[in-house]
């Protein structure tokens, strides 16, 4: 499980890495704002570290944990040095200088015209931060969530840290709220187009906030939720969009503990799901001829990742308290949701019309060109020179080889619309892996493998 986080690690690497052909990198991130950044985890295939979409994963991963933890066996431990692994960098970013927070290292403008190993890095790694000056409200309040989150994974095995978890959230959720505006408004093309807020910043307040009720059980941050107010009610989740989230969430309380006051969340999270079903006549979801959720063309398994942790965890929910809901004259039981699930899961790993697992190093047949600078590129020890900005492209990035280091364990964008997949290593928008996709189909895999 911990292996797919594991190629992305930024910063000096534990001795009981599992990915023998990474090494250190980054390791003076921070140097041009005098602080140390180090750490953390490269998001996709390139080698910035962008904290909204690193946080999302990091919450997502926690979130798994919390919902999951008992079925993980012995990659419990697994899961909890990946969580710490991104919030000891969180902290450090939330810490390192009053009245900022730090929320990425690496120009990706830069980056991006180079295809190079981590290890020899040589762009220029800009410090980006926002401020009460320069408001990031959706990548605090994500920060704040995935703190909290962490903070219950680590309660009872480290409660000293875990103190320390919700702490730290509870000053960056203050910020968030006290200075709000968008960060991509900040940090323009630092962050846009590739991780641009187009949610905007009103889906992780009631995100952020709704972790902290769950992480402190306290009145101050019920009374935050419910001021939130009135809100959106998409048919997605993912990095930038939380609502869907948030609602899920919410609605364990009315779920579990009966408390009509979350009825609305439990009525927000049923629309949803409305909105997924395939045979629901409010279904806004298109499928494949194949049965992949197909959402957006670009990078669509994380959609399909997030939303089937959704499914499996509703319907855990529900079958709790065997709570049943229509859609139109469509009855849907927990069943429903689960079969909806499972079958994503098993689309992924390669229940479909090409036989191909979409994570890597999974099955027989998995894609073996994917759009990741340090599988595509000899390792450290096979190729001890430097390979310069340039050096990638010919004949590493542009040859048809498979990659010489397999990302075990990653997920890539997946297929097209029509079930098709080239195994193009320039195609990033089907071939490159991500942390966020991965972090959430954590749990549905976890569920999924204790009840066969």
């Amino acid at each position: 499980m911990a292996n797919s986080e594991d190629m992305k690690r930024s910063g000096r690497l534990p001795p009981d890495q599992q990915i023998t052909w990474r090494s250190n990198s980054g390791l003076s991130d921070g140097r041009l704002a005098n602080v140390d950044l180090s750490g953390g985890y490269y998001d996709a295939g390139d080698n910035v570290k962008f904290n909204f979409p690193m946080a999302f994963t990091t919450t997502m991963l926690s979130w798994s944990t919390i919902e999951y933890g008992k079925r993980f066996g012995p990659q419990m431990k697994e899961a909890r040095v990946a969580i710490r692994y991104t919030t000891d960098y969180l902290l450090k970013c939330a810490t390192a200088t009053p009245g900022r927070l730090y929320v990425g290292v690496g120009d990706p403008n830069a980056d991006h015209k180079c295809w190079e190993r981590p290890e020899d890095m040589d762009t220029v790694r800009t410090v980006y931060y926002v401020s009460s000056n320069n408001p990031g409200s959706d990548v605090a309040a994500e920060t704040a969530a995935a703190l909290a989150a962490a903070s219950i994974v680590f309660r009872k095995v480290d409660p000293t840290y875990s103190k320390l978890l919700l702490i730290t959230s509870q000053k960056v959720y203050q910020f968030a709220l006290q200075y709000q505006g968008s960060y991509s408004n900040s940090l323009g093309s630092a962050v846009c187009p590739f991780y641009c807020s187009y949610s905007g910043f009103k889906d992780e307040l009631l995100w952020g906030a709704a972790w902290l009720f769950r992480a402190t059980n306290s009145i101050y941050y019920y009374n935050l939720v419910k001021s939130l107010g009135a809100d959106d009610q998409p048919d997605i989740f993912s990095w930038d969009n939380k609502y869907a989230g948030a609602h899920v969430l919410l609605s364990r309380r009315a779920l579990l503990n009966g408390d009509k006051n979350f009825d609305q969340y439990r009525q927000e999270a049923d629309n949803f799901m409305c909105k997924i079903l395939p045979n629901s006549p409010s279904s806004t979801t298109q499928y494949t001829q194949g049965g992949l959720m197909f959402k957006l063309p670009d990078s669509n398994l994380q959609y399909v990742t997030s939303i089937t942790f959704l499914l499996t965890t509703y319907s855990k929910y529900m079958s709790a308290t065997k709570h049943t809901f229509n859609c139109g004259g469509v009855l849907v039981t927990p069943n429903t949701l689960r079969s909806i699930a499972k079958r994503q899961a098993n689309y992924i790993l390669g229940k479909n019309p090409l036989g191909m697992s979409y994570m890597v190093g999974y099955g027989q047949n998995y894609p073996k060109r994917i759009h990741h600078r340090g599988s595509s590129l000899p390792s450290l020890a096979a190729h001890p020179q430097t390979i310069g900005c340039d050096g990638g492209f010919n004949p590493f990035f542009h040859s048809f080889n498979p990659n010489p280091n397999i990302l075990v364990g990653a997920i890539v964008g997946g297929p097209n619309q029509n079930d098709g997949f080239p195994d193009n290593r320039d195609d990033y928008s089907h071939s490159e892996p991500a942390t966020y996709i991965n972090g959430a189909f954590v749990g549905p895999l976890a569920y999924f493998s204790g009840t066969n």
